[in-house]
């Protein structure tokens, strides 16, 4: 697929809306340090130093989609737990629809547990019920589907083994697409058994998974093809994807022929949630008409993102986008909204810490650098939100902005100090904060606390809100007199 393609249809993502139905759960990374061995057992002692969470499962499904602009149905169950309302608030703080999921009393909330000292993970805890669902939460939980799928242009199934994919369950929601509705119907596999599965039009088991369900060894072309066949054959879906790890992406179409899609050159930190990243861009992608070699190829750039990242994250187009062009630094700075909440999302995740500022940044100058070197100073990750060219206008009057909007960020995201650029069209860049969350809103001495707007949402959040003092002589307001006066001189 040719670079233009693949970026033309990253930007007809956010016209998808997508149903996730499956086992959702709750990442909890515990963190901490090892230096010593318990006096009672042969084991390291871990020192916890923070705790942190990341949807995880069906959810983390959800959230790529949100992430890449689409909208978003989320159908599972959750505990009557702290786990459960810790995860429905992620969700909601996500952007994502979870309407469609059921709170089970007395069933608890998935939660698996990582503990990580040093960058590696030490052991992880399980807590959960993979139990069928009772027939009237079941019941509940496809009524939930249909009600939606009028409206989806693609559903995704995502199976953990956790209860609520069951034999049935996929061919059941098939029934329900209207006639003639061009909705697809994807599935990530664990069953060993495809049979349960059947009724999907494309699955996308992972290499370990097709070898368990078709007795193959997939370490041939030759062997890739027959196991694409077992697998059509067992659940009748027309195309089958296969990941291969390191090795890409196989993909197996009706006529018989696999195309081997080979994984782009990262480093890999952590596979986990790539097999969500790959099920999300795939389904997401399909959901918008693209042709199932080109969706394919875009998740494989999408997973090639993920795989890079600790932990289950989200990637929003603009990675993938950068990921297709080889862009790094400044180039892969400028993100969307959506996309930009994901990356701040996963990096909170990791214990970071978000520094917010924002401005017009017209004539970018010593002043502005200053500022933005003291903002990041006071955190780990500095979010500068821009003024589009329509709210300087709006602010400043007809003849600003003196630098167009592009160029502007272009040259904010070239800064070392910056590490994402939003770009809002309000007047006033409320609504980004509040989508945002900083733990430190930054603002130049020339404001007051109670005159920074979204102050009191920080401050509510339990963030601090600084005032950074200003360079004496330098403004951009004094830069365009300086020249006016030298012109007319």
């Amino acid at each position: 697929m040719s670079t233009p393609r693949l970026e033309e249809l990253l930007t007809r993502l956010a016209g998808a809306s997508v149903v996730v139905v499956g086992d959702v759960m709750l990442d909890e990374y515990v963190w901490g340090d090892v230096g010593r061995i318990s006096p009672d057992a042969p084991v390291q002692v871990v020192d916890i130093r923070r705790r942190s969470h990341a949807v995880g499962g069906a959810a983390n499904v959800a959230h790529n989609i949100r992430a890449a602009g689409g909208e978003v149905f989320l159908a599972g169950v959750v505990g009557d737990d702290a786990a459960g309302g810790t995860l429905m608030a992620m969700l909601t703080a996500a952007g994502i629809d979870a309407a469609g999921l059921i709170v089970v009393p007395g069933r608890p909330t998935t939660v698996k547990t990582r503990v990580m000292a040093r960058g590696q993970q030490i052991v992880r805890l399980d807590s959960e019920d993979r139990s069928p669902l009772a027939s009237g939460v079941r019941a509940s939980l496809l009524a939930q589907v249909a009600r939606t799928l009028p409206r989806c242009g693609a559903v995704l199934v995502s199976d953990y083994a956790k209860g609520v994919v069951d034999r049935g369950l996929v061919g059941e929601i098939a029934k329900h697409r209207a006639p003639g509705s061009r909705a697809l119907l994807l599935v990530d596999p664990k069953d060993a058994d495809f049979g349960v599965y059947r009724g999907c039009d494309l699955i996308t088991p992972n290499r370990k998974e097709a070898e368990a369900a078709t007795g193959l060894s997939l370490g041939a072309d030759a062997e890739l093809s027959a196991a694409t066949q077992r697998i059509r054959a067992a659940c009748g879906a027309p195309h089958v994807l296969v990941t291969l790890g390191e090795r890409g992406l196989a993909l197996g179409s009706p006529d018989g022929t696999v195309e081997v899609i080979p994984a782009q050159a990262r480093e890999v930190y952590d596979v986990t949630g790539a097999g969500d990243t790959v099920l999300a861009y795939l389904g997401i992608a399909l959901a918008v008409g693209a042709a199932p070699g080109d969706a394919a190829r875009l998740a494989n750039l999408a997973a090639g993102v993920a795989v890079a990242k600790l932990g289950t994250s989200a990637v929003g187009p603009a990675e993938v986008a950068a990921a297709l062009t080889g862009a790094r630094g400044a180039a892969a700075k400028s993100v969307g909204v959506h996309a930009a909440v994901a990356k701040i999302e996963h990096e909170r995740s990791l214990g970071r810490r978000i520094v917010f500022t924002n401005g017009c940044f017209d004539l970018l100058h010593a002043g502005h650098v200053h500022l933005l070197e003291r903002a990041r100073a006071l955190g780990d990750v500095l979010v500068v939100g821009v003024n589009s060219d329509a709210s300087v206008r709006r602010l400043k009057g007809p003849d600003r902005p003196l630098v167009a909007e592009d160029d502007r960020v272009k040259v904010l995201s070239a800064l070392d100090a910056v590490d994402l650029v939003i770009v809002f069209d309000e007047d006033t860049p409320l609504e980004l904060i509040r989508q945002i969350r900083p733990d430190v809103l930054a603002k130049g001495g020339d404001y007051t606390v109670a005159t920074i707007v979204g102050a009191d949402l920080v401050l509510g959040a339990g963030g601090r809100v600084e005032t950074i003092p200003l360079v004496a002589g330098r403004s951009t307001s004094q830069l365009v007199e300086q020249i006016l006066k030298s012109k007319d001189d």
